[in-house]
């Protein structure tokens, strides 16, 4: 049980490391790239950043479910590594679907990797919409912006 918890604080340290890098580097890109979409300009540069944002996201929490499923893989606690990505992705979401399990002896890991991912994707629901309520107040500054005559 203990070696279970630690493996779990080992996991959820690692996937918020992991996550905090992968912020860092987003905001990075849209610093130093951000111009390129041009989002002060367009409602297409808007979408650009958006949609660039929310991949991001998706690559951030694709490496941390592969994370926890390799873990499982090589604890064996699942029969193969597809069905040990299938059990991260399900619980790593908190769906959970049920249809395949955890031996006893790693419950405790599967269900913080539930919690974790719930904490995860709260962050990264607070970073999108902090990069969304930005744009929104370029495209306000712009709009509001005095006209040369």
């Amino acid at each position: 049980m203990i070696a279970n918890l630690l493996l779990a604080g080992v996991m959820v340290g690692s996937t918020v490391v992991i996550h905090f890098a992968g912020l860092l580097i987003l905001m990075w890109l849209l610093r130093a790239r951000g111009h390129n979409f041009r989002a002060h300009e367009s409602i297409l540069g808007q979408i650009a950043a958006i949609v660039f944002v929310v991949l991001g996201l998706v690559a951030i929490h694709t490496v941390e479910i592969w994370l926890y499923a390799i873990v499982y893989f090589g604890l064996g606690a699942l029969g193969n590594f597809e069905e040990a990505l299938y059990f991260s992705t399900t619980s790593f979401t908190t769906i959970g679907y049920g249809d395949v399990v955890l031996d006893r002896q790693w419950r405790i890991l599967g269900a913080i990797e539930g919690a974790n991912g719930l904490i995860l994707f709260g962050w990264s629901t607070a970073f999108l919409f902090s990069v969304t309520a930005r744009i929104r107040t370029l495209e306000h500054d712009w709009l509001e912006a005095p006209r040369d005559k």
